[in-house]
């Protein structure tokens, strides 16, 4: 009962964002054909020298290949960017926040708060990783059909670490569906939260939790991020307690 109940609530959500990175992780493989192409003809363009131009050449050098392309565009950009927003959409509105349709329903249950939230929370993770992980296996499955491969591996461990980053938004998301009514807020400042994270590791060149999420090492060297991973895993499971906390905390 408990868990179709979370389904009902959220499975618009789940499978809206389920169809929108499905489209993403085909249109990302099936567009290297082109990039393909386009690369010999941009590398035989004159550009000054200069550390724009050199950073050009090595986002080039990394795209030339197919396992390079995929991480950069895919794994690096637009799995982690639509993670990070599905995961705060995933995690904002939860039923025992005020304004939600199912605190009575809830509260009728002859379950505790605690185990309600729980499997919200549980369900949350576990769309979240389907959302995270499926379209990346379409990724490794449709590259034959344009000539290429991508390896099972690397894109299970990738798919791990934009999973682990993006669970941390869910869980703020998720918390502050705990202080505040309805869907928008949470959302919205889960989403400037992750804004000014990511511009604050841009700016300041400092590991966090987008870079965890790219886990460029593990491209580039085959280094697993455990240190980034298990760290953003506590924190997540902090903010995840603190919900159940407060809401256990809450008069209703």
């Amino acid at each position: 009962m408990l868990w179709l109940k979370t389904w009902l609530d959220t499975r618009w959500r789940f499978l809206i964002g389920f169809a929108l990175l499905l489209l993403s992780a085909c249109g990302i493989a099936v567009s290297y054909v082109q990039v393909e192409q386009l690369i010999p003809a941009v590398r035989a363009m004159n550009v000054p020298d200069g550390p724009l131009t050199e950073r050009i050449e090595e986002a080039m050098a990394i795209q030339s290949t197919f396992n390079g392309f995929v991480w950069s565009q895919w794994f690096a950009s637009n799995l982690t960017t639509l993670a990070t927003f599905f995961a705060a959409i995933l995690g904002s509105g939860s039923p025992l926040s005020g304004s939600s349709r199912g605190v009575t329903f809830a509260l009728a249950l002859p379950v505790s708060r605690r185990r309600w939230l729980a499997t919200r929370a549980s369900l949350g993770l576990l769309q979240l990783l389907a959302l995270v992980l499926v379209p990346s296996l379409v990724v490794v499955l449709i590259s034959p059909l344009i000539g290429q491969s991508f390896a099972l591996g690397a894109a299970v461990v990738h798919s791990i670490s934009v999973f682990i980053g993006s669970a941390l938004f869910f869980a703020i998301a998720f918390l502050l569906s705990t202080v505040f009514t309805g869907v928008l807020r949470p959302l919205l400042i889960t989403c400037a939260i992750a804004i000014v994270v990511g511009m604050l590791e841009a700016l300041l060149v400092v590991p966090g939790v987008f870079s965890t999420m790219a886990a460029e090492s593990y491209f580039r060297e085959g280094t697993v991020p455990w240190v980034g991973w298990l760290v953003t895993v506590v924190v997540t499971a902090g903010l995840l307690y603190a919900a159940a906390r407060n809401v256990e905390a809450q008069d209703f």
